[in-house]
């Protein structure tokens, strides 16, 4: 699609800003009604208990290595522009950060994307829990925790294999990829089918993984169009948030991107949706004990999304569906993470007569 009359209206920031307000309330709104959730479906899977939420984290993640890797044939998005592909990325901070992930996002209830769309809803756990887990992203971005980060990024790198992107060190095609795509893509429609899952939600767990095809080739559109550079990126939510919390307390001059745009669009969309079906409720924590987890889950989450260079979201299918092989490598560490860490807590649970935790309330 050419650009060209918009950026003639609308100058190249405004324009940054507003595309990613679109693709955030596209995101925000479908992963608000599809209730998707990398937690709950990692758990379901864990636990040998599939029901409604692996299902529809599978479709949102298929749809979106398929929309991705069509629009990357058809040469609409230019994937090797990505921060993902064009510049080293750390190997250390992808398992590492990755694992931390993984924990923090059970303690917490939640990924990064999922606090934010519960925020929207009412819930002020999620949104208590988000704003230290922007915080303590932000610290390890710019702030103390920067130099840790960078010492464990820095263990083990790309540079050391040469690349990283996975069709290239795999040798796969277009159609490899693709096929693989669709086999998850299937997969998640029989897991749906024995689950029951109602097709509004299926429909709507697409449009959220959909959204991450939109946010690559929006930005590849203003990368190819646009007088000053632009990133390509897709949708992610660890630098954002960070940005988005320092933009609220100190803003600089010049701030207008798409991140600028994106997290407030996930929010306005998930509130809308939330409004529009009478889904809005106040909710609030149980008890100091339960404040402590969220806390330290949220703590977690900040700075391994930093040091894996993505969340559940921006590493594990924004980078996955250009096939970096980082992003695999985080979205690995965070399954398994999950599952440990939700093993452990029903150890714990057990030894003090209490029941295993939720798999898919909200947190």
């Amino acid at each position: 699609m050419d650009l060209t009359y918009l950026l003639d209206h609308i100058s190249e920031a405004w324009l940054l800003t507003i595309g990613g307000l679109i693709v955030g309330v596209v995101f925000g709104a479908f992963a608000q009604q599809s209730r998707f959730c990398l937690r709950a479906a990692s758990l379901e899977f864990a636990r040998g208990t599939p029901s409604e939420r692996l299902p529809v984290w599978l479709l949102a993640f298929s749809s979106a290595l398929i929309g991705t890797q069509v629009l990357i044939q058809l040469g609409e998005v230019q994937a090797h522009e990505a921060r993902q592909l064009a510049s080293p990325q750390s190997l250390s901070g992808a398992v590492l950060g990755g694992l931390m992930f993984g924990a923090g996002m059970v303690l917490a209830r939640g990924c990064a994307s999922r606090l934010l769309v519960l925020s929207a809803t009412g819930n002020l756990r999620a949104l208590l829990s988000g704003l230290v887990f922007a915080v303590v992203a932000q610290a390890s971005l710019r702030g103390s925790l920067k130099p840790l980060r960078e010492w464990f990024a820095g263990i083990w790198t790309t540079s050391d294999i040469g690349s990283n992107d996975l069709t290239a060190l795999l040798g796969l095609s277009f159609n490899a990829a693709v096929i693989f795509a669709v086999f998850w893509f299937l997969a998640g429609l029989v897991f749906a089918w024995r689950s029951r899952v109602p097709v509004w939600q299926l429909v709507t767990a697409a449009g959220a993984g959909l959204a991450i095809p939109l946010a690559w080739w929006f930005t590849s559109s203003m990368a190819g169009q646009a007088f000053d550079p632009v990133q390509v990126e897709g949708v992610t939510f660890t630098g954002p948030s960070a940005d988005t919390l320092m933009l609220v307390l100190s803003p600089p001059g010049d701030v207008l991107d798409f991140d600028t745009g994106l997290v407030p669009g996930v929010f306005l969309g998930s509130f809308l949706a939330a409004f529009l079906t009478r889904e809005l409720l106040l909710q609030g924590f149980e008890g100091g004990k339960s404040m402590a987890r969220y806390m330290t889950g949220a703590t977690l989450m900040g700075f391994g999304g930093m040091l894996a260079g993505g969340c559940a979201v921006g590493a594990g299918i924004t980078g996955a569906s250009i096939f970096a092989l980082t992003a695999w490598m985080t979205l690995t560490a965070i399954w398994l993470s999950a599952a440990i860490t939700d093993k452990a807590l029903s150890g714990y649970n057990a030894t003090k007569n209490l029941p295993a935790g939720p798999v898919g309330n909200n947190p």
